[in-house]
């Protein structure tokens, strides 16, 4: 490959460099200029040996807000010398997609093939996304579609199975300060011709602040760097001032969300309250909807937990009250004293799995007939068909169980659902239940022998 640079400035554009964002300016122009994506990128790597031979193949590029999606698109043209036409699934509907593959046809019958850069691609629907199918078939275009959603949910079968998906990762904060450097150095396309000074300190802050994404960080220390003026320095007075509204990156609808959710849960899960409280605060700090919050606590409370405390539903609903009479900031704190309790009790989800399994039988077994004994019969006809005979009332029965008394339907015979684990209240729950059913048991096989025999007699 030639050494020169791969995204030169085209020499028609009369558009005042100066006028573009620091970040369009900054793109890299070789792979090597990338920062992040080590593993995807490396020296070697299959996706690196095709760009660089200039054997494109269709792609999805999944990850999140400013991890070099766009750039790796037009260092895909450029290495396979294509034309690179982009589009934007947001400002873009059917008519403007089979123009675009229209003209890409076009090109590729003169000899010239097209990457096809689609950004939200996972805003296409079904349609729009199957119009691009046959173009990929055909190799008249190069697909790369960039998405941070997850492609198995948002992107059909048929598109997915014609293109390779290949997961970016959010930059390091490392890489962006290299990012940041290299713009405050370059005096073609950065800032290196302002004299701009800078402690390097505020660099690592102003990557940290930047969460991931590149472009971002790169925005933050343009504004900064206005605010400093020419051969000016950016102070920590400065920085603070940019860095005062900033905030990190949260997808209230998408896989960040459901990942950070996960999380949660399972800290809760296994009993760990100080990781528990951090993706509670996460998610907060980030924008989730508190009832949202409280109804997962609420849910964990009756999953997870169940009747080894019965303390934890009651004070989850406590919480989730709390929060609607205080809000937000006072309410938060209802939610932290909940997560912590959470994750600090005893744990069973004993009562979940006999939910589980009593639901699977109702399906398994279908619609069974209510035994005789346990209808009601408040007719002669009811009684004469044999509506409640032989039932008998526990209260009356020594004990106060009806030991040989079966509760389900006759096809099903008894069933176990419920198993106590030895932890928290479920230890004495487990004591009682085993007592009892050992008793049942014994009832039932006393029962029937005494049944055999009637009927021997007879």
């Amino acid at each position: 490959m030639p050494s020169k640079s791969l995204l030169p400035d085209n020499p028609t554009d009369t558009t005042n460099q100066a006028l573009r964002p620091l970040a369009e300016r900054m793109r890299p122009r070789t792979l090597d200029e990338m920062v992040g994506q080590k593993r995807l990128l490396t020296s070697g790597s299959a996706l690196r040996r095709a760009i660089e031979g200039g054997h494109m193949h269709s792609m999805i590029l999944w990850g999140p807000p400013g991890c070099g999606k766009t750039t790796l698109a037009l260092l895909l043209a450029r290495y396979a010398d294509a034309e690179f036409v982009a589009i934007s699934a947001v400002l873009s509907g059917l008519p403007q997609v089979r123009e675009v593959l229209a003209e890409a046809q076009r090109r590729y019958d003169t000899g010239r093939r097209t990457v096809l850069f689609v950004d939200e691609v996972h805003r296409f629907n079904k349609v729009q996304q199957d119009a691009f199918l046959p173009h990929i078939e055909r190799g008249s275009i190069i697909f790369v579609g960039a998405t941070t959603e997850n492609p198995s949910f948002e992107l059909n079968s048929a598109l997915l199975s014609r293109c390779r998906v290949h997961v970016l990762e959010a930059v390091s904060a490392d890489d962006i300060v290299i990012a940041l450097k290299h713009a405050l150095q370059d005096a073609e396309h950065g800032l290196g011709g302002r004299g701009i000074r800078i402690d390097v300190g505020l660099l690592a802050q102003i990557a940290h602040a930047a969460d991931g994404d590149v472009r971002r960080a790169l925005t933050l220390l343009e504004i900064a760097a206005e605010l400093a003026g020419e051969g000016g320095e950016i102070g920590e007075a400065t920085l603070q001032q940019v860095l005062a509204d900033r905030t990190r990156r949260f997808d209230k609808g998408g896989d960040q969300f459901y990942d950070q959710i996960s999380a949660l849960h399972k800290c809760v899960r296994s009993s760990n309250p100080d990781a528990a409280l951090y993706w509670l605060a996460r998610m907060l700090d980030g924008g989730a909807d508190p009832a949202y919050l409280a109804r997962r606590l609420t849910r964990m409370a009756v999953e997870d937990i169940g009747l080894a405390d019965p303390r934890a539903l009651q004070m989850a609903v406590d919480a989730w009250d709390s929060y609607d009479r205080l809000g937000s900031p006072e309410g938060d704190l209802a939610l932290a004293q909940l997560t912590i309790y959470l994750a600090s009790t005893a744990k069973s989800n004993a009562a979940y799995a006999a939910w589980n399994a009593a639901r699977k039988d109702v399906a398994a077994y279908g619609t069974q007939d209510v035994p005789l004994h346990f209808r009601n019969a408040p007719t002669k006809l009811m009684k004469s068909l044999g509506h409640g005979k032989d039932y008998q009332y526990d209260h009356d029965v020594d004990g106060g169980v009806a030991l040989d008394q079966t509760g389900f339907p006759d096809a099903m015979g008894e069933r176990v659902y419920y198993q106590p684990v030895e932890r928290g209240l479920e230890i004495k729950l487990k004591e009682k239940l085993d007592v009892l059913r050992s008793a049942r048991k014994q009832a039932r096989e006393n029962s029937g022998r005494r049944s055999g025999k009637q009927g021997n007699d007879q």
